[in-house]
């Protein structure tokens, strides 16, 4: 059975954002444009907006979201298991950032290499190194979670089920986005295969050769993925890599995000 989660999280499918969706921008106008949108929540990224290591600015990201009625969904560690602590980021380090974060998730990505290219020795490293992970996570109070991404080992339904099979001990979940080259029918089946395990949505409409467009073209894609997103739980789902990583887009897609799922203000939550 899955690692049973104790998350502090709201319900249920709320609408939210992803902060990497606007590298460019600083934090304050990141929670600015999230709020101005009725937006619930922000997916913080260690890339940029919050590093790690940086407590002091942790805690002042999360004390901003929380001013603006936001919650902080996730801290996206952009740690690669198997590789990122022995290229100098120690894991205690990303924990204790997400700690000060106050993010009740810690996203992971499984490794730097597809599952077909995967021999057995890159598989243990990858899961020994989750487990250490998500050891220390859950004695701070949190979870890890995986992004569901091609060239890591969550690239196909197959291989993001064994790897949460062999994790369901410790408290490790997943993340789960499209995966532009699969039609409807497969992608439903990928979200299908990971609901028990399924903590956020990264939402957007992509072509299968990756060209961002208006999440509008995708709405029916998404009203099927929401609707199964919706079932067992409380999660979000959070807006990630608009066109042209405009402003103005984004905000059109908030909208149409905002009135596809029903969702409250968040100061009305």
């Amino acid at each position: 059975m899955p690692y049973a989660s104790t998350d502090r999280q709201p319900a249920p499918l709320q609408p939210g954002l992803v902060s990497v969706t606007f590298r460019q921008l600083p934090a304050e106008s990141v929670v600015e444009l999230a709020a101005r949108a009725q937006l619930a929540a922000i997916e913080w990224g260690g890339d940029i907006h919050v590093p790690h290591g940086d407590l002091d600015l942790a805690r002042h990201v999360a004390a901003m979201t929380a001013d603006a009625g936001l919650d902080v969904a996730c801290y996206g560690s952009y740690y690669r298991l198997g590789h990122s602590s022995a290229e100098g980021l120690a894991p205690e380090t990303v924990v204790e950032t997400a700690a000060a974060l106050g993010a009740p998730t810690i996203r992971v990505w499984a490794g730097r290499i597809g599952s077909d290219e995967a021999d057995p020795a890159y598989w243990d490293a990858v899961v020994t190194d989750a487990r250490r992970v998500a050891e220390l996570a859950g004695a701070a109070g949190m979870t890890v979670s995986f992004e569901y991404h091609r060239n890591t080992l969550t690239d196909t339904r197959e291989s993001a089920r064994r790897l949460l099979g062999e994790l369901a001990d410790v408290p490790i979940r997943t993340l789960w986005q499209p995966a532009p080259e699969r039609d409807r029918a497969e992608n439903l089946g990928d979200l299908r295969d990971v609901l028990p395990w399924l903590h956020h949505v990264h939402v957007f409409t992509w072509t299968a050769t990756r060209e961002r467009l208006p999440l509008a073209d995708g709405l029916e894609d998404w009203a099927a993925y929401l609707d199964v997103a919706s079932d067992g739980g409380a999660r979000y789902a959070l807006l990630e890599f608009v066109a042209d990583d405009s402003p103005v887009q984004f905000a059109d897609d908030a909208a149409t995000l905002v009135t596809a799922m029903g969702a409250p203000r968040p100061g009305n939550r």
